[in-house]
């Protein structure tokens, strides 16, 4: 059976199309497949799972009936909805993955991941990103009320827009030594990922051996996804990179 991985949809309440786009999605390329595998940044920014946003519930209704029809939802944070917890993933019917996950297709061992990680040169990031994922920072700003959560992750969101604006593109994109050091880490040769917005398949050699590493777009004009297939099909592994117009 056919698997989908998407991520870096930033769905938000001021993008109605991409919401479509994806409820689309659901009902047509990916209905039926055996597993949607959803990498990150699904949304714009996450506050937390008691989020009572229209868009929040509406969302989790439609993963729910898309998984109680059999297909395997897996969500994987990112950087900008990494407060999801088990509680929205429930709603879904979906399960947590951890970042970086291991898993099998066609028989060879593939590295999900977000992709933030492998960014070692934004160092302005990275020591956010020690700080955001710290425990206590999480259930600190989780006791905060809705309001002021929503406010703070505004005035985040803008920093982060200010600094990324006086930034190299090298060094928002990932570290090669990174992806290299990370694959050999976990033996794969294969590498799938978002985060970066820049979409393609990147021919790596790895301690003398051919391997890949394939980056998801982001959803906008278009929309992006690595479909897999059956050993054969698209290369020998069975992936494709995909993308197609999201306009209605």
């Amino acid at each position: 059976m056919t698997s989908f991985i998407i991520s870096d949809l930033h769905l938000d309440e001021s993008r109605p199309a991409i919401t479509r786009a994806f409820y689309a999605f659901l009902q047509g390329p990916a209905a039926g497949a055996e597993a949607l595998y959803i990498l990150g940044d699904f949304f714009e920014v996450w506050i937390g799972d008691d989020d009572d946003a229209p868009l929040v519930a509406e969302v989790a209704r439609q993963l729910k009936e898309y998984s109680d029809r059999g297909t395997a939802l897996y969500l994987m944070h990112g950087n900008r909805d990494f407060l999801i917890g088990e509680d929205f993933a429930r709603r879904c019917g979906a399960t947590l993955l951890p970042d970086p996950s291991l898993v099998e297709f066609n028989g060879e061992k593939v590295l999900l991941m977000h992709g933030d990680s492998l960014c070692t040169r934004d160092q302005e990031y990275m020591a956010f990103r020690q700080q955001a994922r710290n425990p206590q920072w999480q259930q600190a700003l989780l006791a905060k009320p809705l309001d002021e959560r929503r406010q703070i992750a505004a005035q985040i969101r803008a920093a982060s827009k200010s600094m990324n604006s006086r930034k190299a593109e090298d060094i928002m994109d990932v570290t090669p030594e990174e992806v290299v050091e990370i694959m050999r880490q976990h033996h794969v040769r294969t590498l799938i990922h978002g985060h970066t917005h820049r979409p393609a398949r990147h021919p790596l050699e790895i301690d003398g051996e051919p391997a890949e590493r394939i980056v998801l777009g982001d959803w906008g004009d278009q929309g992006w996804c690595v479909r897999v297939g059956n050993n054969g099909e698209s290369g020998k592994n069975g992936l494709e990179l995909i993308h197609w117009p999201t306009a209605s």
